[in-house]
């Protein structure tokens, strides 16, 4: 059942090759598929790189007591000359700068063109130069050396035009290879500065930003569940960005796990849950899993037994899915407390019996966890062990506090849409013809 709802080959699409490897690592780890089949899949995605040792032991793997073919050892000879060959070109400007000086006009200038003018005048820097560092930083980022390609693109960035060839795709290369170092804090940086370039453009075709915004959803998953601010900026990515939200329900309508982990895991789940509900009735027929139909039996139809029975499928989904593992405890938690408070506004008097059953937990575990909701949350409520009855309080909600609840929400969207207002409005206009990074494009053939 559990490959059913694997989102690798759909989530792969829309990623570079190099970051679709953990993914396949995961997979290996989990036995959800052959291992055979994984290792086919690995040495497709190498066959585009310049990792010859990486595909050599995978080939190993595979094949058990056969030495690897020609064809790897004679691409193994052709990377090390090329290596030599991009070594030799780039020295010069690495020599350039590793100079104190130049550090520190880099650290101090923030005018890209300004500092280019500067290394021209005294360092003979060139276009072609500029260009050459991209390419040594490529050549690196296939040989899987992640760390000297966001040092070499970082200086690329610094210096390139807006409207150069390479200007997106030093973006998307700079945050893949954050991304595979677990960089998570350059990584936020780099996604928001990459969103940023995306939005403000307004040469891209309405097509080519779609893609863009596609992929970068993609890529965001990375960085959001492993950055502490993450799951708060899922919500108003994925949820309140109209473009990002557009992109999702026209080209990946998968994303909407993740949008429903990241709602029901984080602190702000009661002001965005209807939001989330409506867009998930949208589009129930285009897209629906365990995790999805979970809030669509509690919300929407208020099926509490077929809600517990997703409640356990949301279980094997989460601890295969790599994005989600780590959510596990923290999603149960928090979906047997949306079943508890749904449940409570339905019945006055519930048997703890019942509720157990609804939870999937025992009459003692289930009365301990319920003692300690209603202490930590300050519930209205009262328990009869005797009984074993929970007595709801009725807590009518004034209008005062009503209006209250629904103008938070509305004030932080008005300042969100203020910021993005104010950011477009000072961003100098840049354009670019690439709707797909080069950076990425091997993998949508692969996959």
């Amino acid at each position: 059942m559990m490959a059913d709802y694997d989102l690798t080959s759909k989530i792969g699409c829309y990623l570079d090759r190099h970051l679709v490897f953990p993914l396949l690592e995961f997979l290996s780890e989990r036995d959800i598929f052959d291992e055979r089949d994984l290792l086919k899949g690995k040495i497709d995605l190498l066959s585009s790189t310049n990792m010859v040792d990486f595909a050599v032991d995978v080939y190993k793997a595979l094949h058990t007591g056969e030495e690897a073919p020609p064809h790897l050892k004679e691409k193994r000879s052709e990377v090390v000359g090329l290596l030599k060959m991009h070594t030799t070109r780039t020295e010069p400007i690495l020599e350039m700068f590793g100079d104190p000086e130049v550090t520190k006009q880099i650290d101090t200038v923030r005018d890209g063109k300004q500092l280019f003018e500067y290394l021209e005048k005294n360092h003979g820097f060139t276009l072609e130069d500029l260009d050459t560092l991209y390419d040594f930083a490529k050549f690196q980022y296939e040989c899987g050396n992640y760390s000297g390609t966001a040092n070499y693109l970082y200086f690329h960035r610094v210096l390139v035009s807006p409207s150069d060839k390479h200007a997106m795709d030093t973006l998307w290369g700079k945050l893949a290879s954050e991304i595979l170092m677990q960089n998570w804090d350059t990584a936020w940086e780099d996604l928001h500065r990459l969103r940023e370039t995306i939005d403000a453009n307004t040469i891209a075709s309405p097509l080519q930003l779609l893609q863009q915004r596609t992929w970068l959803i993609h890529w965001s998953l990375f960085v959001f569940f492993n950055h502490a601010k993450g799951k708060d900026e899922i919500i108003e990515l994925f949820l309140y960005q109209l473009p990002y939200l557009n992109a999702i329900q026209t080209m990946c309508p998968w994303i909407l796990r993740y949008l429903t982990t990241a709602v029901i895991t984080s602190k702000r789940r009661r002001q965005v849950l209807k939001d989330l509900v409506r867009v998930i009735q949208q589009e129930t027929y285009t897209y629906k899993d365990p995790v999805t139909e979970f809030i669509e039996c509690l919300y929407i139809h208020f099926d509490f037994d077929r809600a517990q029975e997703k409640l356990r499928e949301c279980e094997t989904v989460l601890a295969n899915d790599f994005f989600l593992v780590a959510c596990l405890e923290e999603f149960i938690e928090n979906a047997r407390l949306f079943i508890f408070e749904t449940f409570c506004r339905i019945h006055q008097c519930i048997s703890i019996d019942m509720l157990a059953d609804k939870l999937n937990m025992s009459s003692e575990d289930a009365e301990r966890w319920i003692v300690n909701l209603i202490r930590n949350a300050r519930l209205d409520a009262k328990i009869d062990s005797k009984l074993g009855h929970v007595m709801m309080g009725t807590q009518a909600v004034s209008p005062y506090e009503q209006v209250i609840e629904k103008t938070k929400n509305l004030a932080f969207r008005s300042q969100m849409l203020a910021t993005n207002v104010e950011k477009r409005l000072n961003k100098e206009k840049n354009s670019s013809d690439n709707p797909i990074p080069h950076w990425a494009t091997g993998t949508k053939e692969a996959w």
